[in-house]
């Protein structure tokens, strides 16, 4: 029943568009592909007159619009978020957490059951948030005899090639590429095993549910200008979320439709481990302030963002 549900939602999202108002400004969206983009999926693909979406590959380019005025409303990995809030003495907010932690900790070889059996070890990651997030578990779990190596493979990409092709014994990957790993693997002979969500690893030592590692923002000027618009694409993003969250078969045809992914099958297996949310309001300041607390500040522009970070509606 819950499945036929989430079908019904959205093709509801699909056969409804938002009538269009002459008088309303387009609301110029940007998002990255794989994961960041999951959610947006299904308002990319329903036709709205008076939104434009726009996917690309690399943060820098989403970064580059919101700083040239080319986007209102944007997705983007939480660090790159409030180093840039940070960069531009507030030129953006940050509206709702989309992402919670999609990292694990995988192996082609050897099955350990702790973080501390890693002792001796290189563990290689991405280049920013997987290798910040891991440097600061080992912090917080007082291991300083881990080589955490993310120059070697820098990409998400270059890390799940290698892992596939049994290159490296332990890495963290991010979804969907854990899932793409293992089926690669596969065909070569090569196990890839999870060995650890390091989102349940991350709550035993920081606030629970605040490894959070994407989000969606709003050039400030524009949400001081059209608050109604942005309240109207939080509505619609939330039950957006909530769809691709309940149907993933449904919801991997609309990903591959907007160019957000195009492998529909591994979408489909990855969605219920990409741990998709929505979170706004004071639930995304409590769990963003800590996940930022965490990170070194080099990642996000020399210092915490002030509470002017967090757009927290006051007439609800």
């Amino acid at each position: 029943m819950k499945r036929l549900f989430s079908a019904l939602l959205l093709l509801i999202l699909l056969a409804a568009p938002l009538p269009a108002c002459k008088k309303t400004a387009v609301t110029r969206v940007y998002t990255l592909n794989g994961t960041t983009g999951f959610g947006m999926a299904p308002l990319m693909t329903a036709g709205y007159e008076d939104y434009t979406f726009q996917v690309e590959k690399d943060a820098t380019a989403v970064r580059a619009a919101l700083l040239a005025g080319d986007c209102d409303i944007a997705a983007l990995p939480t660090n790159v978020a409030a180093l840039l809030y940070n960069a531009t003495e507030g030129a953006l907010k940050v509206i709702a957490l989309n992402t919670g932690s999609v990292l694990h900790l995988v192996t082609t070889g050897e099955a350990v059951g702790s973080l501390a059996a890693l002792s001796g070890k290189t563990v290689y990651t991405p280049a920013q948030n997987p290798a910040f997030i891991f440097e600061a578990i080992l912090a917080a779990a007082q291991i300083t005899d881990i080589t955490v190596d993310s120059t070697t493979y820098a990409t998400p990409e270059a890390l799940r090639t290698a892992v596939a092709s049994g290159l490296v014994a332990f890495a963290v990957l991010p979804e969907p590429m854990v899932t793409i790993a293992q089926s690669a693997a596969a065909k070569q002979g090569v196990t890839v095993a999870s060995l650890f969500n390091l989102g349940e690893v991350w709550n035993s030592y920081f606030p629970e549910n605040s490894l959070v590692q994407g989000c969606v923002v709003v050039r400030t000027a524009y949400l001081e200008k059209h608050p109604d618009r942005v309240q109207d694409f939080l509505e619609k993003y939330k039950t957006a979320i909530g769809a691709v969250k309940e149907n993933p078969e449904a919801a991997a045809e609309l990903i591959a439709a907007a160019g957000v992914f195009e492998n529909k099958q591994v979408a489909a297996a990855a969605i219920p481990r990409c741990n998709l949310i929505y979170e706004d309001g004071v639930t995304m300041q409590a769990h963003l302030s800590a996940f930022l607390a965490a990170m070194p500040l080099s990642a996000i522009g020399g210092r915490l963002p002030d509470a002017n970070f967090y757009y927290i509606r006051t007439d609800t």
